[in-house]
């Protein structure tokens, strides 16, 4: 087959039928301008959510549990015999600290291990913010101030003040965006804070912060490990938990399994085991961003099959006349192919554009987040894989939607075209 020739009919087909070869390649176009916009703007959100989350967690977390013991006094002094046993209700738990005990030099000791990134410290209690006569439950967390810095990211999160300031006074604290307007403070004011134990200290507010995510900024507040210990009456040494970055996420199932067998008295968890229900709703998106961005595509085939059918079915004259003047079969499939893989070439380039025109645009919407919600734009991800993937879906969809019908027609007989 002379493929220059093959060439040079197939652009002269699609010259002269300018209008049929401009729905084709139309029809190409918005089917995969759409995938584009639509896979970027979902597995966008998608990664948006995850890394949301995924901020303030952990890799690795370890803490020590309020655990309930199944120990009775009774059964130790009376051991069951036979049939005898014994029932008691509503066992309450011992009275013990959730320290981590050797917390700190635990932490140097997990540091050194070639896996970890770095290990940052914290001390979480509940707490009692005084607004008034009212009291609002929170959470109160001591920090490494460097360590959170570096690992977490937290200084990224303030709206107002600096995650340093911390460190420049004693008695000073900084909360989150909700807990600021519950308590009706802003950035100088004092807060009274009490423990369930009935410890009170009036701290300084010198930074506000928000993560985006309500739970959290209405709850949550940081000061230094010092200042914890102090609000709380403990030692130096006192730790509760112990934040474990990794320098590869996906080894932290692993990793935390090891450190479990290592550590009996802690609780050792990851944060898949801690995030269950979150992966749970990503798998959730990610099948059905699948679902919709496949069936778009679908549709979008089975458009292009039907217009590059008629647009052979149209040129049944031509190719009669071609096989009349002597080309075989395969010459006739080899000119249609050429033709569809030029339209579809043509039509997937021109969506790749128009659908990253698009979601550029949409990058730069601004997105109404509301007051909370840390986010200044829709979120859109340019992942070159849906690019080839776009490229690759025009080409061989426009290949199939040109190869059937020109085979089918590279078979009928000219002269009954002809007479017809």
């Amino acid at each position: 087959m002379n493929w220059k020739l093959a060439f040079n009919i197939a652009v002269t087909h699609l010259v002269s039928k300018r209008r049929q070869s401009i729905i084709a390649m139309l029809g190409v176009t918005f089917g995969i301008s759409m995938f584009i916009i639509m896979i970027s703007f979902m597995t966008g959100v998608n990664q948006f959510t995850e890394d949301m989350a995924m901020d303030n967690t952990p890799h690795v977390r370890i803490y020590k549990p309020i655990e309930l013991e199944d120990k009775k006094i009774i059964s130790i002094d009376n051991p069951e015999k036979g049939n005898d046993w014994h029932v008691l209700l509503h066992q309450r738990p011992k009275n013990e600290l959730p320290k981590i005990k050797n917390g700190m030099m635990l932490m140097q000791q997990i540091e050194s291990m070639p896996e970890v990134l770095g290990v940052a410290p914290q001390i979480s209690s509940q707490v009692f913010f005084n607004n008034g006569p009212v009291q609002i439950p929170g959470t109160i967390n001591g920090i490494d101030v460097k360590k959170q810095k570096e690992l977490f990211a937290l200084d990224k999160k303030m709206d107002y003040g600096d995650l340093d300031d911390l460190l420049k006074g004693g008695d000073v604290i900084i909360i989150g965006k909700g807990l600021a307007k519950k308590t009706n403070v802003t950035l100088g004011d004092r807060v009274s804070v009490t423990t369930p134990e009935g410890n009170n200290l009036t701290l300084k507010i010198v930074g506000i912060f928000s993560y985006g995510i309500v739970s959290m900024d209405e709850s949550r507040c940081y000061a230094t490990l010092a200042t914890v210990q102090k609000i709380l009456g403990k030692d130096p040494s006192y730790v509760t938990d112990l934040n474990i970055k990794l320098k590869d996420i996906d080894g932290a199932r692993a990793f935390a399994a090891n450190l479990a067998n290592q550590l009996p008295e802690a609780h050792v968890e990851d944060w898949e085991t801690a995030n269950a229900s979150l992966l749970a709703g990503t798998a959730i998106r990610n099948i059905m961003t699948f679902v919709v961005c496949a069936t778009l595509l679908v549709v979008a085939g089975f458009g292009i099959y039907n217009i590059m059918n008629m647009n052979i079915v149209n040129k049944m004259k031509d190719i009669a006349i071609l096989k009349a003047t002597g080309f075989q079969g395969n010459d006739i499939t080899g000119i249609f192919l050429l033709q569809s893989l030029m339209i579809g070439v043509a039509g997937a380039l021109l969506g790749l554009v128009i659908g990253f025109f698009i979601s550029y645009l949409l990058s730069i919407t601004p997105f109404p987040a509301g007051e909370f919600f840390r986010i200044k734009t829709f979120p859109v991800n340019f992942n070159p894989m849906h690019y080839l993937t776009g490229v690759m879906f025009g080409f061989l969809t426009t290949l199939f939607a040109g190869y059937f019908p020109s085979k089918r027609a590279s078979k009928i007989d000219p002269v009954s075209i002809i007479r017809g």
